[in-house]
């Protein structure tokens, strides 16, 4: 019994050494991000420069979500099932589960803007833009599936998104008040430390935050902060304001990941015209058969 004791003892011993240092490495690991020293461009700032795209699936959903159909129900004869035309996608017609990346877990909408917003859902199929190749807005530029390009240099920086060959040109003098409202809005940066801040706003009120319906108005301010963390990451967070919509300032999150093949490139995805059919076939004099 002795024996088996001392035996117990060790393994108890060990396994608690074991938490103690697996609890250790996120640690030690968070110290080294602090720490981290970002390479410099001419003038001193932190590098931004390369390709980079989020890993995340937060242009379905910004919010934290279950697995689900892409669109509303309809009632079948065993209960709702997912609407046709996606009924006939199977598992491609479906929207992944995530985390979300609001901070906080929702959105603080109005009550009117909350109906709002779930009406855009169940009709989400007619009235996204993405689905319709408009431009995609920010921040939702930034995290739908697709690359995008940092050009900086001490005297201009420009984003250059793969999506429907969305750009944003990036003023680092502020030219006053956005001219007209546009779908990428007018971009103004300033350097806060090692973070790039960049106040982006003149924005019409067409574009959407994700597939599940929600949105904004015309009154929308977004400050973006980009800050390199680690050699191959940038921590993005937006901070969304819009007293129209909202009841208060919100915050989303999420690492950017630089893309490492040797032959990254931008390429292109001018989709327009994968949607002229869907926008404009009913005019045709002879309509496709479907």
């Amino acid at each position: 019994m002795s024996r088996l004791k001392t035996v117990i003892v060790a393994l108890v011993a060990a396994a608690c050494g074991a938490l103690i240092t697996a609890a250790a490495i996120p640690l030690a690991g968070q110290g080294q991000t602090a720490a981290y020293r970002a390479p410099r461009t001419p003038d001193g700032k932190p590098d931004l420069n390369g390709m980079w795209q989020a890993l995340n699936e937060a242009n379905y959903d910004i919010e934290m979500h279950m697995a689900r159909p892409a669109m509303a129900l309809r009632a079948g004869p065993y209960g709702p099932v997912p609407a046709a035309p996606v009924l006939a996608l199977g598992a491609v017609g479906a929207v992944p589960p995530g985390m979300g990346v609001v901070e906080g877990g929702e959105i603080p909408y109005k009550p009117d803007a909350l109906t709002k917003k779930k009406d855009n859902q169940e009709h989400w199929l007619e009235r996204d833009p993405e689905i319709k190749c408009y431009l995609p807005g920010v921040p939702r530029a930034t995290y739908m599936p697709y690359p995008f390009q940092i050009f900086q240099s001490p005297t201009a920086l420009f984003i250059a998104y793969e999506y429907d060959g969305a750009v944003r040109n990036i003023y680092l003098k502020d030219p006053g008040p956005a001219p007209i409202d546009s779908w990428m809005g007018q971009s103004v940066a300033k350097w806060e430390g090692d973070t790039l801040v960049i106040e982006a706003s003149g924005f019409n009120d067409s574009s959407w935050l994700d597939r599940s319906g929600n949105f904004h108005s015309d009154q929308l301010k977004v400050v973006e902060r980009y800050t390199r963390t680690a050699p191959d990451v940038i921590s993005y967070e937006a901070t969304l304001t819009d007293p129209d919509v909202y009841t208060r300032p919100w915050k989303i999150s999420m690492p950017l990941y630089r893309r490492l093949e040797k032959n990254a490139q931008l390429m292109d995805f001018k989709c327009v015209e994968f949607v002229e059919e869907l926008m404009y076939g009913k005019w045709r004099k002879k309509p496709l058969s479907q």
